[in-house]
């Protein structure tokens, strides 16, 4: 059954300065929007969508009509019902932000989504897209407004500046920040020598002035951080949650467990988890991080309610992870590219996981001082497994799945022990979605449904762990 829903809204930027005000016509929709410029040091401020009387030309947003108000909340660990709080979702236009974003709205949270946009503009600046065509940020929150009458408020700006991240710390005053605002690709930290040092100072900067705002202005704050299970690398040994006890010469400590990062990208992480570790004893900040293993997937319950709120897809060399790739590869045509040996083995988990593990840290803060981990995959597979499970489901669609081994690209072992302990989401309420054939149908099948967007020379691996410089790397014309 499909619902007509007619909205229009005028979208505006606040500033305390007097605005010029001008009219943007770069929407696909016919969403109205006003933009007030000025020369502060603060360029961008909060962003509201607004009802207004309807004019002459109105958006049509067709929909399915789908229950949004009748979920009930996460059970938090002492059983009472969470109340709503109020959620900054800090990179709320990325790929695993921007699901998590409406999930958190969907349960009942009032959201506010603060990015700088920059994660489009990369796509610019390597000619690469998403698989999924992709709305405007604007005419997304417009679209879930007229379709479940919850508003999500948008600050446009960038974290590395302070004074914006304050003034939206000050605005919107957070109970929690989810922070995904971070360049999380590995490759592409290790394009040349200007990516590198733009992914560690955006990342390791924009944490730091993320602690200090919450230190400044919200100290009972619950920092949600997500991390990666790639701080870890591939010891021989078990990789426990953020701690191991050790003994050593006849003395017993717990201690962090020890990073083996392998990218700049990586890296950053690793400071960022010492970083907030360290306020955490200083100042007695609360925060979760969340080691993240690899995301595939691309609906959510809320995602799949309209096209305008479709997901990002990437399946890219340098932003695209294993599972999805490959099965943009198989719809193609092109060979599964299975990087060495194929023995390299990670955790791996359902974007609707994420959303779900990240409402569960919010649900059940950690304690003033507490510096919380969590290993936040479900499932673990090599390389070689997962192309092995692509190629089958591949083959009862009548796909014709063939896979190649093309040099690694990143030094890494292509063999190796792993074995991640991941029991502390379990233990509080999460309920895995794992990796079935009904779900590498679904994806495959999104991916034929998609497959004239793809750009094939896309495919291949081009940056080069050994080979990175300090000359800037350019796109050829």
């Amino acid at each position: 059954m499909a619902q007509l829903l007619s909205s229009s809204c005028s979208l505006t930027i606040s500033s305390r300065n007097k605005p010029y005000l001008k009219p943007l016509n770069q929407c696909s929709t016919s969403f109205s929007i006003m933009v007030a410029c000025n020369k502060s040091r603060l360029p961008f401020r909060r962003l509201s969508l607004q009802e207004q009387k309807p004019r002459r030309s109105s958006a049509v947003v067709h929909a399915t009509a789908v229950s949004t108000s009748q979920e009930a909340p996460v059970q938090t660990s002492s059983g009472d019902p969470f109340k709503p709080q109020r959620v900054m979702v800090i990179g709320g236009d990325g790929y695993c932000g921007w699901a998590t974003a409406l999930h958190l709205s969907n349960k009942g949270y009032e959201v506010a989504i603060v990015d700088n946009l920059v994660r489009r503009l990369f796509d610019h600046q390597l000619g690469l897209d998403s698989l999924t065509p992709i709305s405007s940020i604007q005419n997304r929150l417009q679209c879930w407004k007229s379709l479940t009458g919850k508003s999500i408020e948008l600050y446009i700006g960038d974290i590395c500046e302070f004074e914006f991240l304050s003034e939206t710390f000050k605005s919107f005053e957070p109970d929690a920040v989810v922070h995904f605002g971070e360049q999380r690709s590995a490759p592409y930290s290790m394009i040349d020598r200007s990516r590198a040092v733009y992914t560690q100072q955006n990342n390791v900067v924009g944490t730091l002035n993320v602690l200090f705002a919450i230190k400044e202005f919200r100290e009972q704050c619950h920092l949600v951080k997500l991390g990666t299970m790639g701080e870890y690398g591939t010891p021989n040994i078990d990789i426990e949650e953020g701690y191991i006890t050790i003994t050593h010469n006849g003395r017993t400590d717990t201690l962090p467990y020890p990073k083996q990062a392998s990218s700049f990208y990586h890296l950053s992480k690793v400071h960022d988890s010492h970083n907030i570790a360290f306020t955490c004893k200083a100042w007695g900040i609360r925060a979760t991080d969340l080691n993240q293993g690899v995301v595939y997937g691309v609906r959510t319950d809320e995602t799949a309610m309209h096209e305008m709120l479709c997901n990002r897809f990437d399946y890219d060399a340098v932003f695209g992870t294993a599972l999805n790739r490959f099965c943009v590869q198989a719809a193609v045509g092109h060979p599964l590219t299975v990087y060495g040996k194929g023995g390299q083995t990670r955790g791996f988990l359902d974007i609707r996981d994420t959303v779900q593990c990240v409402e569960l840290a919010i649900a059940n803060p950690a304690k003033p001082g507490e510096f919380r981990v969590f290993n936040q995959f479900t499932e673990q597979f090599k390389v070689s497994e997962l192309a092995n499970l692509v190629t089958k489901a591949g083959e009862k669609l009548g796909l014709d799945v063939k896979t190649i081994s093309v040099p690694n690209p990143r030094v890494e072992a292509e063999e190796h022990y792993y074995n991640c302990k991941n029991t502390k989401l379990v233990d509080l309420g999460l309920k895995p979605h794992f990796l079935s054939d009904s779900l590498l149908d679904s994806l495959l099948n999104f991916a034929i449904q998609y497959k004239d967007r793809v750009d094939t020379k896309q495919i291949m691996p081009s940056v080069s762990w050994r080979k990175i410089g300090a000359k800037t790397k350019t796109v050829p014309a």
